[in-house]
């Protein structure tokens, strides 16, 4: 056995020195691919994240419809168009509307001239009884002197009867006066109503006449059209759609074992299928507090950042996902840009002490931004080709390039 010992220990250092110069050899003699960034694998600080799907909304809707009931005899807007506040959209037949409006300023015209006619009168009154009550006075004064007379017997009892009657006269007179006047003044006080009544009625044919051109109630799109030319319009009907095309949310539906993890004002990465890969900028701008019994979810309305690119595309009613930061983890993990798929096949380049490169098959997990996750294939430490990949062959010599900065998890 001593002597097998004796025999296989130097076979095996001969065979070593031969690897050796094998490897040196192959390395020598294998392609030189420039241009490779080469770096090596370590464990990332990932931000854990929850993903919800969701639809995107605008955050202020207005469905027009009609106040009075008409046929539709001019439509000026169309589905796509953008409209201001205000602008008009549509008309009404307003035939009926004008009549309502004449007849109203007829009632104060006449209102008005029925008004003058109780002035004129009540300032006849007011003189009759400005004469009477003169006359009162007059017959009063001379009631008293009868009297004085009649009590030295100076006068005649039918002289005095006679003085005392048109006292009474003048008194009856001056009260038919007094009350023919406040007659007229409440006469007037009602006419003054019925004036009153007669604008307000004006007013209020002017505001249904003006229901014949409806107009924009906010600025944004039309996005539905609910009607059209010689449409009869019926109040409550919608007629048009329109929403604010500067401010969009997606509204995403939590499940309720993860609604404790979302805060308002969170930051979250939103990722609509329309606009590709790219990911927009949000954040959590409602939480309604009440949550949907039949899919046990909370409705969480995420605000979209007009700066991102492509905001103008974004749309209400599109698909899209929200990812909620909640908390980190420690994987591993390498950048996408280092992975290469043939096929079904998912592998990286690993570069050994000898600068060869070397295929090997890896299984991949999350996705973080511009990180991908690695289950099995690397261990930590290990060096890998990060950028240039698709140069690089099985056993190619790699010339590596410093990176020009650090890869960090997003």
């Amino acid at each position: 056995m001593k002597n097998l010992l004796k025999i296989s220990l130097p076979i095996l250092a001969l065979v070593g020195a031969a690897s050796c110069a094998s490897n040196k050899e192959n390395s020598t003699k294998s392609p030189l691919v420039q241009g490779v960034t080469v770096e090596t694998v370590r464990r990332q600080s990932i931000d854990e994240t929850y993903e919800a799907v969701g639809t995107v909304r605008a955050k202020a809707t207005s469905v027009v419809s009609s106040k009075i009931m008409g046929n539709i005899v001019s439509m000026r807007v169309r589905e796509g168009d953008a409209v201001r506040a205000g602008q008009i959209l549509l008309e009404i037949d307003g035939r009926e509307a004008r009549i309502q409006t004449g007849k109203s300023n007829a009632g104060l015209v006449e209102m008005n001239n029925a008004l003058d006619e109780v002035d004129r009168s009540l300032k006849a009154a007011e003189s009759q009884q400005s004469a009477s009550e003169a006359n009162r006075r007059f017959a009063a004064s001379t009631f008293q002197r009868y009297q004085r007379l009649l009590q030295r017997q100076s006068i005649s009892p039918q002289e005095f009867d006679e003085v005392k009657a048109k006292l009474e006269i003048a008194e009856a007179e001056t009260e038919r006066s007094r009350r023919m006047t406040q007659s007229l003044q409440a006469k007037r006080r009602q006419m003054l109503a019925r004036i009153d009544q007669a604008k307000a009625d004006v007013a209020s044919s002017r505001v249904y006449s003006s229901f014949t051109r409806i107009g924009a109630p906010i600025s944004g799109l039309v996005v539905a059209r609910q009607a059209d030319t010689g449409y009869m319009a019926v109040p409550g009907m919608p007629l048009l759609t329109i929403e604010s095309g500067t401010d969009y949310r997606l509204e995403a539906a939590v499940q309720e074992s993860r609604i404790t993890t979302i805060h308002l004002h969170d930051p979250v990465r939103v990722l609509i299928d329309a606009l590709g890969s790219q990911e927009l900028d949000g954040r959590v701008v409602e939480i309604v507090p009440a949550a949907d019994p039949a899919s046990r979810t909370y409705l969480v309305k995420i605000g979209l950042s007009p700066l991102s690119n492509n905001y103008q595309v974004v749309r209400s009613g599109l698909y899209g996902k929200a990812r909620f930061v909640v908390g980190q983890t420690q994987v591993l993990a390498i950048p996408s840009s280092a992975v290469v798929e043939r096929g079904q096949l998912t592998s990286v380049f690993v570069v050994d002490q000898a600068g060869l490169a070397h295929m090997r098959l890896v299984q991949t997990g999350k996705t973080y931004n511009e990180m991908i996750e690695i289950l099995s294939g690397l261990q930590e430490g290990e060096r890998f080709v990060v950028e240039g990949a698709t140069k690089v062959n099985e056993g190619s010599r790699v010339s590596e390039t410093v990176p020009a900065s650090p890869v960090a998890a997003k």
